[in-house]
């Protein structure tokens, strides 16, 4: 009998825990791969864009924290180029129900400012501010772990060779939320 009420307890927690990715005291860590390329021919040409991530849920569905781009492309020949940026994200998740597609996934849209810069190894360089915005979708592979699909319009503004500089990128990521006070409090754990 202690074993179905200790069962009872874990699926209610489940439950209540899968439900509550994007609450209130929640911190959200992960990050998102872009712009990946790897030519198998004779330029030999290699992009990857890395972004890892942090935020902590402020209220329910609303998350600020930071990010940290790193990006490299190189080739046979051509030198290598490099991309960086750090600063601060924002996200809102949208709860409404109706606007779920599926049962495990969530709509969310993704703001982004900070200091970033394109130095690419042959043609214009930016450096400046950069601003980023877009909608993404989070599903939800177990109660704490969202894989993401992101469309994102990145900006940058600022100096050298050229004065501005932009681009759409598809990403994919992964996140891990972890559970906040709150929720422990609502499954019992101290």
């Amino acid at each position: 009998m202690k074993k179905i009420i200790v069962a009872l307890v874990g699926l209610i927690g489940f439950s209540a825990v899968s439900h509550a990715q994007t609450q209130q005291g929640n911190v959200m860590v992960g990050g998102t791969i872009s712009n990946m390329d790897l030519d198998l021919g004779s330029s030999g040409t290699f992009k990857l864009d890395l972004s890892p991530k942090a935020a902590w849920f402020i209220k329910d569905n609303i998350a600020l924290g930071g990010y940290v781009n790193l990006g490299l492309v190189t080739a046979k020949g051509a030198g290598t180029g490099v991309n960086y940026g750090v600063g601060a994200l924002g996200r809102y998740y949208i709860a409404d129900k109706n606007a779920q597609i599926i049962n495990k996934a969530k709509f969310f849209v993704e703001a982004n400012v900070g200091i970033e810069g394109n130095n690419p190894a042959q043609g214009a360089s930016t450096n400046g501010l950069g601003l980023g915005f877009g909608p993404g979708l989070a599903y939800f592979v177990t109660p704490n772990i969202g894989l993401e699909g992101l469309i994102k319009y990145q900006g940058l503004v600022g100096f050298g060779d050229a004065a501005t500089n932009s681009h759409l990128t598809f990403g994919i990521g992964f996140q891990i939320y972890l559970p906040g006070k709150h929720v422990k409090q609502m499954v019992g754990v101290k």
